[in-house]
């Protein structure tokens, strides 16, 4: 079957008219006389287009770019990341020490700093934060994050002053203080159900930005907070935002949110896709494509599926799929071929393309010698069971049915059918967690640690693999003992470069027992209004919007 071609019809001024009512006055055309964008002037409303309503804001579960997008701006972190250099460097805390095992971390705080609730970010809260996040809360269904580990218990010194104790070394949690999931909000904030925590106007924080209203699922309004004064000391700009405010419209149609960015109803939108990149830049409009820097855009097995449990399976699919052609047919020159599991800007990145070629003959012999063999429609079967796998289209992920119909292509081409299911599908995140329903699914997270590559695959953060089944009621018996012994390890050492030497032993493992098939290094796209400067991003993309100004006429 052909892959059918991306939509490319952008109906700019068609497209704008269906967000009009919600967007007149906020945005002016960008068709006028030149302006001068020299000099930072404040005032006005950004209007930022989203591709997704956010769930969740928590800030441990900011790692889904759209709820990260509103943290990045209504929350502050204790330390600040370069996006350039990746240097960690302060923010809320103005210095750090930590022992030589690096099982505790002691930070000293600056001082005036308070929550928009007029509450001061004094040792006790931020105790308290790290406490939640580190440990969780099951009475408030609060979970660990992902970027902490081997955490145990917090101490404060003095009232600007906390100590953090790890039981065994922790390296990667200096960098993990500067991560979105660690932003620090109140402790009203914390004494709330996580399910509350859906709802921005409960999330109090010490950010440039307040929440100050929300159309569920539909926009969310944030005001710029007049006092703001403790951005990180090296930003360009210092004291209250620029702006006025922030309008963050929730716009899933591609071609609308291009549309109105282009008929001067957006200032701002995220996800512009590759087939309109040219257009918008011919228009004068600016692409900015940051990097995540963590677990490439994949398709990761669940072995506990009998139909992927056997690695020349898997290794066979692994040689089936095409990256070039993925990305010369679907994306632009900012989306990479992955050439390992982590992005080449990632920490701890290792080249392994020549474990990752295109053999479909070999491809070939491996399933035969696995026993599967071509059916009179083409299709390999074994034991009276079709080589027939689900997969769920992953709605965060670029163009990712285009991307799953192409892999379907090429997988039928060696005798295995690909079954792509709608990513709405209300059974899908039930379906996900089941290796018997979802043998091969879409895994992608960014952040600029080592650390990354253990959020994804540990069995005690995302599981990508679902050791032990997952939620399947069926006795279950994948774990790899190696793999988890290798991200255990990574996690706790505190030798830089023997803990870099984890993280390419963890690549290899993974690509050479084919569970993962990397496809391409994932950017956040977005495309500004030529009249919009200033615009930053964190280092694996999210907006930030401390420094915008819009240099209208």
């Amino acid at each position: 079957m052909a892959l059918p071609k991306p939509v490319r019809s952008l109906a700019a001024g068609v497209a704008a008219l269906a967000l009009a009512t919600v967007l007149a006055g906020c945005s002016a055309s960008s068709d006028a006389a030149p302006v001068d964008t020299s000099k930072p002037v404040s005032g006005g409303t950004l209007t930022y287009l989203e591709q997704q309503a956010h769930t969740n804001l928590y800030p441990p579960a900011g790692g889904f770019y759209p709820n990260g997008g509103i943290l990045n701006q209504i929350t502050d972190k204790l330390t600040y990341q370069d996006p350039e250099t990746l240097k960690i460097e302060p923010w809320l805390a103005e210095s750090w020490t930590s022992n030589p095992s690096l099982t505790e971390y002691t930070f000293k705080l600056r001082s005036g700093v308070t929550f928009s609730d007029g509450t001061p970010v004094d040792a006790a809260a931020v105790a308290r934060n790290f406490d939640t996040y580190g440990l969780g809360n099951k009475a408030l269904n609060q979970p660990v994050s992902e970027v902490i580990n081997n955490y145990d218990h917090s101490e404060v010194i003095d009232s600007l002053t906390v100590k953090f104790h790890f039981k065994k070394s922790s390296p990667g949690f200096l960098q993990g203080t500067a991560t979105i999931g660690s932003g620090i909000v109140s402790t009203s904030t914390l004494d709330r159900n996580f399910d509350d925590l859906g709802n921005a106007k409960n999330i109090i924080g010490s950010g440039p930005f307040t929440v100050a209203s929300e159309v569920l699922g539909k926009e969310v309004v944030l005001n710029a907070r007049a006092d703001y004064n403790w951005g990180p000391k090296t930003a360009e700009h210092q004291g209250r935002a620029y702006l006025d405010s922030v309008k963050i419209v929730v716009t899933p149609e591609d071609s609308v949110r291009t549309g109105s960015l282009l008929a001067g109803q957006g200032d701002l939108i995220r996800q512009v896709q590759a087939y309109d990149e040219k257009q918008v830049e011919a228009n004068g409009f600016k692409i900015s494509a940051p990097g995540t820097r963590g677990v490439n855009d994949s398709i990761v097995f669940r072995p506990d599926n009998a139909l992927v449990a056997d690695v020349r399976v898997r290794q066979a699919l692994l040689k089936a799929t095409d990256r070039a052609e993925i990305v010369e047919t679907i994306f632009s020159e900012n989306y990479p071929a992955a050439t390992s599991v982590l992005s080449k800007e990632a920490i701890g990145y290792v080249d392994l393309s020549a474990k990752l070629g295109h053999d479909p003959d070999k491809a070939k012999e491996l399933l035969d010698d696995a026993g599967w063999k071509p059916g009179a429609d083409g299709i390999r079967s074994k034991d009276g069971k079709k080589l027939s796998l689900t997969i769920y289209e992953s709605l965060p992920q670029p163009q990712n049915k285009a991307v799953l119909q192409l892999v379907a292509q090429q997988w039928e081409k060696i005798g295995v059918r690909l079954n792509i299911l709608a990513g709405d599908s209300g059974s899908k995140t039930v379906d996900s967690l089941d290796p018997e329903k979802t043998p091969v699914a879409v895994a992608m997270v960014g952040r600029a640690d080592p650390d990354v590559i253990k959020s994804q695959f540990y069995p005690k953060n995302r599981d990508a693999l679902l050791q032990k089944g997952g939620s399947s009621q069926k006795v279950k018996s994948f774990v790899d003992q190696k793999l988890n012994a290798l991200l255990e390890a990574e996690t706790s050492r505190t030798d830089p470069a023997q803990r870099l030497k984890d993280v390419a032993d963890v690549q290899s493992h993974l690509i050479d027992q084919a569970l993962v098939i990397p496809i391409f290094e994932e950017p956040q796209v977005f495309a500004a209004a030529p009249y919009l400067q200033g615009l930053g991003f964190e280092a694996v993309g999210r907006p930030s919007l401390y420094g915008v100004w819009l240099a209208k006429h």
